[in-house]
């Protein structure tokens, strides 16, 4: 058997470990990567009350630990499953009550990668969908395309958590393809999935968020200008 070696993300910090395997690729095969091998149930912040998060005033929940290691990747300091602090009920308990607030919209997942610390969420959504019903929706973020999720072999929690999610952006971000104005994205190749509608046909291609706004749409008829070729009115 091949030997795996480990880097630490943290080497002078006593409390980090070696958690992540570098001979791990960016894109895993199904299966590949798991909750129950690779997460410790840590978190690296809660937010509350956002607008940057998707739709509406969000709370945000961002877990720990990401082994597709994107390019000038904006958490990079939470690529280690050790980062941060455990997962509480305390925690919890605030969340819900956050989310009890009539003008918050729902809950958005990041990371880190939510589905590899489907041990923390998979409760929390299922509590949130036993208190607020359809009431309050649930986003996430992830590196994986809805493709790969989608595969045989995948393991059985992240499709779990796929069941309470309303919406999700999927897909690594890729720096080469990056556009600032997309909406609730890095770069072009990620997707906003209505999953729901979506899980009707899972092997059909996924079902687009249907409020996509991307504000690149309305450039020419704000400005008067080509984005493409840097021209427009000089007026």
């Amino acid at each position: 058997m091949a030997r795996i070696t480990l880097h630490d993300f943290a080497p002078n910090d006593a409390n980090r470990g070696p958690w992540i395997p570098t001979s791990l690729s960016n894109n895993p095969r199904a299966g590949q990567w798991s909750s129950e091998r690779m997460s410790q149930g840590m978190v690296a912040d809660y937010k509350r009350f956002l607008m940057t998060d998707g739709e509406g005033i969000r709370c945000s929940l961002y877990v720990s630990g990401c082994p597709f290691h994107c390019v000038e990747c904006y958490n990079e300091s939470i690529w280690d499953f050790r980062a941060g602090h455990p997962y509480t009920q305390k925690l919890e308990d605030q969340i819900m009550e956050d989310l009890a607030q009539p003008y918050v919209q729902g809950l958005t997942l990041l990371g880190g990668e939510p589905l590899l610390n489907t041990g923390i969420l998979l409760p929390l959504c299922k509590r949130i969908r036993k208190e607020f019903g359809n009431t309050k929706d649930i986003w996430s973020w992830t590196g994986y395309t809805w493709e790969e999720l989608m595969r045989p072999g995948e393991t059985p929690d992240k499709l779990e958590l796929l069941q309470y999610i309303d919406i999700l952006v999927d897909g690594r971000y890729m720096k080469d393809l990056h556009d600032s104005l997309l909406q609730f994205r890095g770069s072009s190749n990620q997707r906003i999935i209505d999953v729901p509608k979506s899980l009707e046909n899972p092997s059909d291609p996924p079902v687009i968020w249907e409020k996509l706004h991307d504000q690149e749409r309305f450039i020419p008829s704000i400005y008067g200008k080509d984005r493409a070729s840097g021209e427009g009115d000089a007026s």
